[in-house]
């Protein structure tokens, strides 16, 4: 029996303590609940507060929405760490542009959280295929889409909270929660 690699997921935001983190472990537990062992995501930052837990507010969000926000430890964004990733979501349209500067081959596999959870609900898979093809094969059908389904900062870009308001950190959790659940929703009809 051929045992296929985990399609490899990568988040990005400045810090990665706030807004890399949640889309982490929420994209985690939701395809771990869906697909034991067939996906593996982590996140990291372009200014990462390296070696640092996941900010308080946000672990207890990451909490309440069934992900586990204990072992966490930032790290800084690298051309090494971003090498072998099938796919990389940034959580604005500034983040996706510093992981073209620094790996260009990732063009076609980069996208914003809240771009992706737009385009890829009208993106149609093989049903029958194992998660890493089917997910390799949809990813180019996403991308096309991208010029017929355009936006701006507003519909693409996650507010950073670190340090704000309430208000601001549920903003957050407003626009990371329902694209995470359109992307795990993608995955679910093929299960």
């Amino acid at each position: 029996m051929t045992i296929n690699p985990p399609f490899r997921i990568l988040t990005v935001c400045t810090g990665n303590i706030c807004r890399s983190p949640m889309a982490e472990r929420l994209l985690q537990a939701g395809l771990d609940s869906l697909a034991p062992g067939e996906f593996e995501v982590a996140s990291a930052g372009t200014g990462a507060l390296a070696g640092s837990a996941i900010e308080p507010h946000v672990a207890g969000f990451i909490n309440v929405f069934g992900g586990v926000s204990t072992g966490f430890i930032s790290r800084q964004l690298t051309p090494e760490l971003l090498q072998g990733q099938d796919l990389v979501l940034a959580l604005t349209r500034g983040h996706r542009s510093r992981i073209l500067e620094m790996s260009p081959g990732l063009l076609h596999r980069t996208f914003t959280l809240r771009e992706l959870a737009r385009l890829l609900p009208g993106v149609d898979a093989e049903p029958q295929a194992p998660a890493a093809e089917r997910w390799k094969s949809a990813i180019p059908l996403a991308l096309r889409r991208r010029s017929a389904h355009p936006a701006g900062p507003g519909e693409d870009d996650v507010v950073d909270p670190y340090r704000r308001s309430d208000e601001i950190y549920q903003q957050m959790v407003r626009e990371i929660s329902p694209a995470v659940e359109a992307i795990l929703g993608w995955e679910r009809q093929y299960r």
